[in-house]
């Protein structure tokens, strides 16, 4: 059963407004210009937006067409979408990727952690090396930059410890 976009666009919207309030009620904390329901809010606000787009169409148009095949009892079927050989294992990648990162970042360090988990995560979703690569080379960067300088979260530094 396929649900209309009107519907999971409903219930982004519901789940946006939810998480928005939510963070709206959270009480400031004294001494700090940001509070704990920044976050909340701007992601509540987020989600309802991304509901409101699907729910009127938004960007239906750069959804790619399906390709039919026509078959020899005159019907038409959808082409099967390319699979390798670890194609249906690709459900454990989350779950594999998390214990992974549990088990090698305080030896590897984030960066070099971040690096193999977008490497891996990108050409599991179908991205050619020349997009994996570089992008697993620069996004822990700015993620490491974002954790550190932004929000002072302390991240393992392992075997590449960085300079800022």
């Amino acid at each position: 059963m396929r649900l209309p976009d009107s519907v999971t666009g409903s219930f982004l919207v519901a789940l946006g407004a939810a998480a928005a309030y939510g963070g709206w009620i959270l009480p400031p904390v004294p001494g700090q210009p940001v509070g704990p329901n920044v976050f909340p809010l701007v992601i509540g606000t987020g989600l309802a937006l991304c509901g409101l787009a699907i729910v009127f169409g938004i960007g239906h148009s750069f959804e790619e067409e399906e390709e039919l095949v026509p078959l020899e009892d005159g019907q038409a079927a959808t082409a099967p979408p390319p699979q390798g050989k670890l194609y249906s294992l690709r459900a454990l990648l989350p779950p594999a990727l998390l214990l992974f990162y549990v088990f090698a970042a305080d030896r590897l360090g984030f960066i070099i952690t971040a690096a193999i988990m977008v490497y891996v995560t990108s050409t599991a979703l179908g991205a050619k090396w020349k997009l994996a690569l570089p992008l697993a080379a620069l996004s822990p960067f700015a993620i490491h930059l974002i954790f550190a300088k932004l929000l002072r979260v302390p991240l393992p530094a392992g075997l590449l410890p960085t300079p800022w």
